[in-house]
């Protein structure tokens, strides 16, 4: 064998050394459903003693962590999709529609669109809690949100333009 086929199985093969990555981050969605049931177990035992705006910041950190846990299986399913190895799950009936379909540009935009939706979250929190938070704060939070929804709006851009504005084609009616 060639020295330049050996260097490009190597380059090819070193693809795998992503997949301790994709295992950690299945080891922190653990890690959020500890603190998911931490959370909801708080929320049970405050739910006669705790004032509303705790009860609703509580289920705001649990739709938050769902969030944060969906949002890092996309990346595991995909980001070892694309450049890993395919999931030889066949056509098992739970495989979610769009696995196998997405993009790293289509990654991208799901992420952002992610921590846009838990920036928000995060944002709602800080004004049921507004007491906690000065205004400069509060100041803080907004504007970290805005350059979130900002970066999301000129990722989508840049992918369009990227894509030179094409559409796939939409399919035809049966009538």
């Amino acid at each position: 064998m060639r020295f330049e086929e050996r260097l490009e199985r190597t380059i090819f093969a070193s693809r795998w050394l992503l997949a301790p990555f994709f295992i950690g981050l299945l080891v922190a969605i653990l890690v959020l459903l500890l603190k998911f049931f931490k959370e909801l177990v708080s929320l049970i035992l405050g739910l006669w003693t705790a004032p509303e705006y705790e009860a609703i910041t509580s289920i705001l950190t649990l739709v938050d962590t769902t969030l944060i846990a969906s949002l890092l299986l996309i990346i595991i399913f995909s980001g070892y999709e694309n450049f890993v190895s395919k999931l030889n799950i066949g056509t098992h009936e739970d495989r979610p529609a769009w696995m196998g379909k997405v993009s790293f540009s289509d990654l991208k935009l799901k992420l952002i669109g992610a921590i846009v939706a838990i920036s928000a979250v995060e944002l709602l929190k800080g004004f049921l809690a507004s007491t906690q938070f000065t205004d400069e704060q509060l100041g803080w939070k907004i504007g970290i949100h805005l350059t979130f929804v900002i970066s999301g709006v000129l990722f989508a851009v840049t992918d369009r333009i990227a894509e030179g504005g094409r559409k796939p084609a939409a399919p035809a009616n049966k009538e």
